[in-house]
C-alpha cells in the first residue's frame, strides 16, 4: 500500500491531511502522531485548558468521526523510527509503511535546563505537549510558589495563569528585558506592568545558576546570588525545530528542515510544514512558529503535492492572551529602527518601521489598529507616522491612501 504519509499529528499535519482531501486526492492517506490523542490546538493549553476553562474534547481540532469519514488512517501514539527514502518506507516498530509522498509536519521540542543543573529534577516542566501541562496542573495551588525561567510568550503567559490562580510567582529573564528577541522595549514596558500589576516578581538580567533539592526540585539559585525557595519550576526558554527524523534521513538542514518555494525538501518525494520548516523568504530560509504558518504552509503544500505549483507566501501573524489583555501581531519586525506608539480607546499599539516603510503592528486590546495594520502589511502599503501618532485621526483613512 502507497498513497501519502504524513509525520506529525499537530496544527499543520491535521490540516494537511484535510486539505488534501478537500482538493480530491482519493488515495490512501496516513497520520502519524507520537501522541496517544487526536490532533489537538496547543495555544490553549497554557492558558484556558491550565486555568480549568477548557475540557480536553474541546482542544480537539476536528472529532475522531472526521478522520474515519474521511478515510484518513490514524497511528497515535506511534513512534517513527527511520525514513528509508530509497525504498521510500517509514519504518513504525515492525512496521513498514509505503509511500508516494512523505510530509513531515514533526513542529518543534522545547528547549530544556541541563540535567547537570538540576533540570532533570521532579518538579521541573515545559509547555509544550498536553502530557506537559497535565503533568504541572495539580502543582498550581493558591499560595505554591513557582519559578518561571524565560520571559518570552510562553513564559508570560504561564506567569499570567500562575498569579490568576493567586500562586506566588518569580519570572526571571537573563536578558536586559521580557521579549527581548521578539518585541520592541515598547512592548516589554507594556507587559512588565501589566504583570508587575498581578503581583509577578519579574527580575530581568537575571539567570539561573541552579536548582536544587533530592529528587523533586526545591530550590533555586540565581546569577546574582538570590536563592529562592520553589514548589516548582516552569521552564520557557524557547523551542527548537524538531529536525532529527529528517537529519537521519540526510535531508537538508538550514534553519528546520530545508525546503523550496513550494514546501519540497531535497528529496522530491518528502515535503515539509509548520514549526519544522524553513522555506526561501526575501534572501533567507525563514521559519515561523505560529498556528497560522502552520495551517496556511499545511495547505500550501497539500495544493502542491496535487500539482499546483504555487510559492508559499506567508502573512505572518501571531497572538498572545495574558490576564485580560489580547495582544494581536502583524508582520514580521525584523530590521525595525523605528517604534510609533498610538494610544487607542482601550488598548495600545506599537506600530514598527524600517525608515518609513511599516513592518509590524503590536495590538493590545486594540483590534482596529491590528486590523488595519495587518490589512496595510499585507498589501505592501505603509501608514504616514503622524497619522498613526494621533490618537484623534481615523485610520482606516489609511486603507484608501
Amino acid at each position: 500500500m502507497s498513497g501519502i504519509v504524513v509525520i506529525g499529528a499537530g496544527q499543520a499535519g491535521s490540516s494537511l491531511v484535510a486539505k488534501l482531501r478537500g482538493l480530491g486526492y482519493e488515495g490512501d492517506l496516513t497520520l502519524v502522531g507520537a501522541e496517544p490523542v487526536l490532533p489537538y490546538q496547543r495555544p490553549p493549553l497554557s492558558k484556558k485548558y491550565l486555568l480549568g476553562e477548557m475540557e480536553l474534547e474541546r482542544l480537539f481540532l476536528r472529532p475522531e468521526s472526521f478522520y474515519a469519514e474521511n478515510k484518513i488512517a490514524l497511528r497515535l501514539g506511534a513512534r517513527v523510527d527511520g525514513i528509508d527514502r530509497a525504498a521510500r518506507e517509514v519504518a513504525i516498530g515492525p512496521d513498514c509503511l509505503s509511500y508516494d509522498h512523505l510530509v513531515l509536519t514533526t513542529g518543534s521540542v522545547p528547549r530544556r535546563l541541563p540535567g547537570p543543573i538540576g533540570g532533570d529534577l521532579d518538579g521541573v516542566h515545559v509547555v509544550r505537549e498536553l502530557a506537559d501541562v497535565d503533568a504541572m496542573a495539580p502543582s498550581f495551588e493558591t499560595g505554591a510558589r513557582v519559578l518561571i525561567v524565560g520571559g518570552g510568550y510562553i513564559g508570560l503567559e504561564a506567569a499570567a495563569v500562575a498569579a490568576a490562580k493567586e500562586l506566588k510567582v518569580v519570572l526571571v529573564e537573563m536578558s536586559d528585558r521580557i521579549l527581548q528577541r521578539v518585541a520592541a522595549r515598547q512592548t516589554s514596558d507594556y507587559f512588565r506592568e501589566l504583570h508587575t500589576r498581578h503581583g509577578v516578581d519579574i527580575r530581568e538580567g537575571v539567570g539561573l545558576t541552579r536548582l536544587t533539592g533530592d529528587d523533586k526540585v526545591s530550590g533555586a539559585t540565581l546569577s546574582d546570588g538570590t536563592e529562592l525557595a520553589v514548589d516548582f519550576v516552569i521552564v520557557g526558554v524557547g523551542i527548537l525545530p524538531e529536525v532529527s527524523l529528517a537529519q537521519a534521513a540526510g535531508l537538508e538542514i538550514d534553519n528546520g528542515i530545508r525546503t523550496d518555494p513550494f514546501g519540497c525538501t531535497s528529496d522530491p518525494y518528502i515535503w515539509a510544514a509548520g514549526d519544522c520548516a524553513s522555506f526561501p523568504y526575501h534572501g533567507v530560509q525563514l521559519r515561523l512558529e505560529s498556528v497560522p504558518n502552520a495551517i496556511d504552509m499545511a495547505e500550501c503544500v497539500a495544493e502542491n503535492i496535487m500539482g499546483a505549483k504555487k510559492p508559499y507566501v506567508p502573512q505572518p501573524w501571531f497572538w498572545s492572551d495574558q490576564y485580560d489583555v489580547k495582544l494581536q501581531i502583524a508582520g514580521l519586525n525584523t530590521g525595525y529602527d523605528d517604534v510609533v506608539t498610538r494610544a487607542g480607546d482601550q488598548g495600545v499599539s506599537f506600530w514598527y518601521y524600517a525608515g518609513d516603510r511599516l513592518l509590524a503592528v503590536d495590538a493590545a486590546n486594540d483590534a482596529r489598529a491590528y486590523m488595519v495594520g495587518k490589512r496595510l502589511i499585507d498589501a505592501g502599503k505603509t501608514a504616514d507616522k503622524a497619522v498613526v501618532a494621533d490618537p484623534g485621526a481615523d485610520l482606516k483613512a489609511l486603507l484608501r491612501v
